[in-house]
């Protein structure tokens, strides 16, 4: 019997190779977007086509209007997203997104009976958010097995983050291994609506860098 995996996909760079290590690893992917009004949505286009070049089972997004509540420079755009490299948990940080996001991947794993999830969470090359350190997704799946009824029942989920603790590079050498089409992932904070980056925020930067330690050629589509 094949084994499913709900995989969050964001439709960026870390999530699109996420995917692909769960496909060779032999799941059926079902992948979850979320469309949260978030300041463009370039990524989830990408997502789209992502899913669809990489044959997912399924691939559904989820709109959840976070700008509610505001709070990061990717849901209020009275906020600028930061084009210099800054201290402390930046301003593009979504308050509780990601625990938004594994509750949602949570919820349709057990209407699959799928017992895998995975998030291309990452805590090497990263903006500092504290939602994507190895402790977080840890104790996100201990709350997972607490709160299910296929869990209690015996059925226990396992969350996967296997790009936890590689480097920007690694993931890129990976997924470029891995068939992944780099060119149409979206990754930039604030990119336009043709999906082109700014090549100024601290995702662009950090994907930047990622390319040239890697060696490999940057796909990246800058608007300069």
């Amino acid at each position: 019997m094949s084994k499913k995996a709900v995989v969050l996909l964001s439709g960026g760079l870390d999530s699109a190779t996420c995917l692909a290590i769960a496909k060779s690893q032999g799941f059926d992917c079902y992948c979850l977007s979320l469309d949260y009004h978030q300041r463009h949505i370039a990524e989830l286009q990408a997502a789209q086509n992502i899913a669809s070049s990489m044959g997912v089972k399924q691939h559904k997004t989820v709109q959840l209007d976070l700008s509610l509540f505001g709070g990061s420079a990717l849901t209020d755009n009275k906020i600028e997203v930061p084009e210099s490299a800054t201290t402390g948990i930046p301003v593009t940080y979504v308050p509780a997104r990601n625990t938004i996001m594994l509750s949602l991947s949570l919820a349709w794993a057990e209407v699959l009976g799928a017992q895998d999830i995975f998030i291309g969470v990452n805590a090497l090359d990263y903006s500092g958010y504290p939602d994507c350190r190895g402790e977080y997704v840890k104790a996100f799946q201990e709350m997972a097995n607490l709160a299910t009824k296929s869990a209690v029942e015996g059925q226990k989920i396992t969350v996967h983050a296997p790009l936890i603790d590689m480097t920007k590079a690694q993931i890129i050498t990976l997924g470029t291994k891995l068939g992944v089409p780099y060119g149409t992932t979206v990754s930039c904070y604030q990119a336009d609506s043709q999906g082109r980056a700014c090549g100024k925020c601290d995702s662009c930067r950090l994907r930047r860098e990622g390319f040239a330690k890697a060696g490999i050629q940057d796909p990246t589509h800058y608007a300069v």
